[in-house]
C-alpha cells in the first residue's frame, strides 16, 4: 500500500493536492499542532493509486507518495 505523507510545516492548506487527486485521498483539516489553519490529511491514503499528481501540484512540495 502506498505511504502518503505530508510535511506539515510547508503545507499551507492551498488544496492543490486534494483537488488533483483522483482518489480522493485527501481532506483539509484544522490540526491540533496548526491552530487557526487547515492542513491537507491524508485520510484515505490507502485509495492511493501512485499516479503522484499530488506531489507534482503541491507548491511547497510538502507531498511525498512512497510505495
Amino acid at each position: 500500500m502506498p505511504k502518503v505523507k505530508v510535511d506539515w510545516t510547508k503545507c499551507k492548506g492551498c488544496g492543490t493536492c486534494a483537488d488533483a487527486c483522483p482518489s480522493l485521498v485527501f481532506e483539509l483539516q484544522e490540526l491540533s499542532d496548526f491552530p487557526g489553519s487547515k492542513k491537507s490529511v491524508p485520510v484515505r491514503a490507502e485509495d492511493c493509486v501512485l499516479c503522484l499528481a499530488c506531489e507534482a501540484s503541491c507548491p511547497t512540495g510538502a507531498i511525498t507518495v512512497e510505495e
